[in-house]
């Protein structure tokens, strides 16, 4: 297998699963949450830290009727604030916001209808203000040593940037139309109907913990809600929500212990 497709069906690969565990990450952190709303067992924190992260988001939609598609590869970046605000036996539990600049949307793998690659390319980038607000489980070694941990949350956003890249010529079947499977076209010149975004964040990640600060190295997966277009009957697509893949580093400083 060639190595860019075998990473591609690495990558979905791992977006699949993360959407099975999305969902328990979720249910396990608002589980500890609701029980420290109602008493709090454990030991008391107030620790606030800020900082700022940066990385790269690995996006696809998901279309239907389906598009062939590369990963989307652009970057992300922005501010992060954690509070932690309790140890609960062995976890360490923290809230976490964040204000993020994230270039999503979606690029083509171009083949014919008879399923044959063609020189034709075209990416849209859509740019994002994004706004995770995460419950955040750590163990390990809180204030000097690693600590692995697990956030999970809603995610919501808005779209403020669209803009296309293709190449200069397409190649036309016998009715003068790109030649493309199903004769599917119509995302090329349709604006984004949809700009508000919302839906479920998870991710795994290591942090070191040093008398300089928190650094941290972070895999999170976006499962988006929302369609980008319209979904009713009469509209092209009935699907086409973000899946993203995020790979990034953040550093937070404190700034109340």
């Amino acid at each position: 297998m060639h190595l860019g497709a075998f990473y591609v069906f690495l990558t979905i690969f791992a977006a699949k699963i993360m959407q099975r565990i999305l969902l328990f990450l979720c249910s396990c952190a608002l589980q500890c949450f609701t029980c420290m709303a109602l008493a709090q067992v454990g030991e008391p924190r107030s620790d606030l830290a800020i900082g700022g992260s940066g990385g790269v988001a690995l996006n696809r939609i998901d279309f239907d009727p389906s598009i062939k598609q590369t990963l989307h590869t652009a970057p992300t970046f922005g501010v992060t604030l954690r509070y932690a605000c309790e140890k609960y036996f062995s976890t360490y539990c923290a809230l976490q916001a964040e204000v993020n600049f994230t270039r999503l949307g979606w690029t083509e793998e171009i083949q014919s209808s008879a399923g044959v690659p063609l020189p034709d390319t075209y990416s849209r980038d859509l740019d994002y203000i994004q706004v995770p607000l995460l419950a955040r489980l750590g163990w390990g070694r809180e204030r000097r040593g690693v600590m692995f941990y697990i956030v999970a949350g809603p995610q919501i956003g808005f779209c403020i940037g669209d803009h296309a890249r293709q190449s200069s010529t397409w190649t036309l079947n016998g009715e003068g139309i790109p030649d493309r499977p199903n004769s599917l076209v119509a995302q090329y010149s349709m604006d984004i109907e949809k700009k508000f975004d919302y839906g479920i964040a998870g991710g795994l990640g290591l942090e070191w913990n040093t008398s300089i600060g928190h650094f941290m190295l972070e895999g999170r997966y976006y499962f988006g809600l929302a369609d980008i277009y319209g979904n009713a009957k009469k509209d092209v697509f009935g699907r086409s929500a973000h899946g993203t893949i995020f790979a990034k580093l953040t550093y937070l400083t404190d700034i109340l212990k």
